[in-house]
């Protein structure tokens, strides 16, 4: 055969095994996620429904019991980002951690003060005791704030540190405390018939954040490309999840084991759309979390406001916002 058909064959069959050769194996990103309940189909699309693989990431959940677990493990190396409140965050950063927020996804809170029966306004709350979570959390800093719009010292209640939600609620409905902050997903249970949301955080508390996306900057140093596609991996997955309903309940369902009848999924689903608590934009707005920041420091969780521009990465959601679309 003459050289140059030998070459040309030669070429033929590289290409030929090129075009065959496995894809590249996704690499993997390490997220803390709190442990799911009825909102898990908004939460875990992007890991569960092939979105982040679609960015060439393996997204890895770790639940942790709370947000500030999962800042420790970020600010140990254990993670690569990390959601919860902003609280956490803010707090880390103005103490000098390196701790960046990449965007917020859940921009309504869905929480409140729920009561037992005889309880009818916030004052009927003194000498009463109310069930959060740690101190600095997410549950402990809205009560405090409810407490304060109503001129309530929290003096004049018993914080009592339960856990998460599910302990909150069955603390309140055995007796244990006589008010519990807790999300909206438990009312249409037949267990709350005799309970009632004396105060809705979405009323009181109109500037919350209740869930942003957070990672280290060296993380997003280190890291930029994979960042930025994790994000639009979020991204896409929320968009998604917002405008396939069934698919977005029955995913809740298979996460939390929930039965047929449960009713929660459902109403966490249209009650997050009809009060526009998703934001597949991933915003980062100062405004608000400069809200969050100032109340931090009148509750006395920080000593002194720090520089939230120091605090935030805009490149990464910025980046992620122009592959996506939108």
């Amino acid at each position: 055969m003459p050289i140059l058909a030998r070459l040309v064959a030669a070429g033929a069959m590289l290409a030929a095994c090129a075009g065959t050769a496995p894809a590249q194996a996704p690499k993997p990103w390490k997220h803390g996620i709190i442990a799911p309940k009825a909102d898990a189909g908004f939460l875990l699309m992007a890991a569960k429904r092939g979105f982040a693989e679609r960015e060439g990431l393996k997204l890895e959940l770790l639940e942790v019991k709370d947000d500030q677990i999962g800042l420790k493990a970020l600010l140990a190396g254990e993670l690569d980002s990390y959601e919860g409140g902003a609280q956490g965050a803010i707090a880390a950063g103005v103490r000098g951690g390196d701790v960046k927020i990449m965007g917020c996804h859940w921009v309504v809170v869905p929480h409140g003060i729920m009561v037992k029966a005889g309880i009818e306004k916030m004052e009927d709350l003194k000498g009463k005791a109310i069930a959060v979570s740690a101190p600095g959390s997410f549950p402990d800093m809205l009560a405090r704030l409810a407490l304060a719009k109503f001129n309530i010292a929290p003096s004049d209640v018993r914080l009592a540190a339960v856990g998460g939600d599910r302990d909150r609620y069955t603390a309140l409905v055995g007796g244990v405390v006589d008010a519990a902050v807790v999300s909206n997903e438990y009312l249409p249970l037949p267990s709350s018939k005799n309970l009632k949301m004396l105060l809705e955080g979405k009323d009181a508390l109109p500037n919350f954040l209740r869930i942003c996306m957070f990672s280290s900057g060296k993380v997003l140093a280190q890291r930029r490309e994979d960042a930025i596609r994790y994000l639009s991996a979020q991204s896409k997955a929320l968009r998604y999840a917002l405008s396939h309903r069934d698919e977005t309940i029955g995913l809740t369902a298979e996460a939390t084991d929930a039965k047929p009848e449960d009713p929660r999924p459902a109403f966490v689903f249209d009650d997050a759309v009809k009060v526009g608590a998703i934001a597949p934009g991933l915003p980062l707005p100062m405004d608000k979390l400069a809200w969050m920041q100032g109340q931090m420091v009148e509750l006395g969780q920080i000593p002194k406001a720090g520089d939230l521009a120091k605090m935030v990465n805009t490149d990464i959601r910025a980046q992620a916002v122009e592959r996506t679309g939108k």
